[in-house]
């Protein structure tokens, strides 16, 4: 789950509901800065208030975003998400008059990621539902108010502590499935920024505010919502919850640590056979492909275990592109494994062909399953220990068999992209001195 990142914009045009069009020459959707917010229960207010000094105080079952509304020209626009240092082009857009309701809508699509905002607009809000296809009847309330400059609310509360630093961070505390993580911080004023670290990834860009003993932080990026809150306790340590979208919810606490450091990723995930690895599954083509065929022989192969849905594999396969790009490696070849969250076959490779058309993948993409279970992935590639994390990346040498796998992937969020990259090209370069 990582990168040297710059967010690639999804190259799509503005498109109007079939047979119905506005009479205006330009859309009605002002431009600029808007603040969107993901309502995660039912019934809450976006703003709640605090009687006894008569403040706004942040609603914490509200996931808040920013985006900026920007025009090409007076009838075309696209959208950009903020995520502290992110920012996500989407421009897969339908916009127009909704002939039942007589309002103007709005479904802003994010198709790699096949989810979508279904929303009406009238003066300067905008009102709808985010939906996730691959989860049957899965959809968060959605409201989006024009010129809100603020993530958070913005309340300017004297923070009773500095937050940058290194966190030593445990999630699901003193429970059967408790893992470690990293929260890496930085505070300047109110707002913070950062990220948490896992062992087989990161939860992308956070951005948020500390006021008073309260931190909230937040991410959207179309295919996951990610609410982290905590409060900073008397003795410096923090104790939060962490919600993803409306359907999951744990606990964290942390600690400063500046040595803490977590299991390294290319000893998580084992070969158990060491002998040449070989596979075959169909591929977005419509041919079947396996490790063996002629147009691997004698090339360094980088085997991606991913899925569609996934952000981190977002981070990793624009790694890869960029690499490809930037090197034009004749010796390489890269195949992709996606196990999708669909159980129907043909709706899973129809995800895999978005994401090799929308991505512009060069290399064979295939269907490793129906099911995005880590136990059902791990059973379609045996020769794995198993499979812990989307992505997984296999470095296989010209004879087939497997030299290294790195176990998750942390983006450019995190402080361990520089040390993923300088593996990545050590690795890469040993295994082209060695004669088959």
């Amino acid at each position: 789950m990582r990168i040297h990142h710059l967010s690639i914009p999804l190259i799509l045009t503005i498109s109007f509901f079939s047979c119905i069009e506005t009479n205006q020459s330009f859309t009605k959707l002002p431009p600029g800065l808007w603040r969107g917010v993901l309502k995660l229960e039912a019934g809450t207010n976006v703003v709640a208030v605090e009687e006894e000094i008569g403040t706004a105080v942040q609603n914490e079952n509200d996931l808040p975003f920013q985006f900026n509304v920007i025009y090409d020209d007076p009838t075309t626009f696209y959208i950009e998400i903020m995520n502290g240092k992110e920012r996500i082009a989407v421009s897969d857009i339908i916009y127009g008059l909704d002939r039942k309701t007589a309002k103007d809508t709005l479904i802003i699509n994010f198709p790699v990621f096949d989810t979508y905002i279904k929303a009406l607009y009238e003066e300067s809000i905008i009102e709808g539902d985010w939906f996730v296809n691959y989860k049957p009847g899965y959809s968060i309330p959605f409201k989006a108010y024009h010129a809100r400059g603020n993530r958070f609310k913005d309340l300017q509360k004297v923070p009773t502590a500095d937050l940058t630093g290194k966190w030593e961070t445990t999630f699901e505390p003193n429970k059967e499935d408790e893992y470690p993580a990293i929260g890496l911080f930085e505070q300047e004023g109110n707002k913070i920024t950062g990220t948490f670290e896992t062992e087989t990834g990161d939860y992308r860009y956070l951005e948020g505010t500390v006021q008073g003993n309260k931190l909230y932080m937040s991410t959207f990026d179309g295919a996951h919502a990610f609410l982290f809150t905590g409060k900073i306790m008397e003795n410096g340590s923090l104790v939060g919850e962490f919600r993803s979208g409306n359907h999951y919810k744990s606990s964290w606490i942390a600690k400063r640590n500046a040595d803490f450091e977590l299991k390294d990723p290319f000893e998580m995930t084992s070969d158990l056979t060491g002998e040449p690895m070989n596979f075959t599954f169909p591929s977005t083509d419509g041919s079947m492909v396996s490790l063996t065929d002629d147009a691997f022989k004698g090339k360094i192969k980088l085997v991606k275990i991913m899925g569609t849905w996934c952000p981190n594999c977002k981070d990793e396969t624009e790694f890869l592109l960029d690499y490809l790009k930037n090197n034009s490696p004749k010796d390489i070849e890269v195949i992709a494994i996606g196990f999708e969250r669909y159980k129907d076959e043909a709706k899973s490779m129809a995800a895999l062909k978005r994401y090799k058309e929308k991505w512009e993948v060069p290399y064979q993409v295939l269907l490793g399953g129906t099911s995005a279970s880590k136990s059902k992935a791990s059973e379609k590639i045996p020769q794995l220990s198993g499979i812990l994390s989307y992505p997984t990346l296999i470095f296989v040498d010209k004879s087939n068999k497997i030299r290294k796998i790195y176990t998750g992937f942390s983006g450019p969020a995190t402080d361990q992209y520089q040390d993923f990259l300088n593996d990545f090209d050590r690795i890469i370069e040993e295994l082209r001195k060695e004669k088959i």
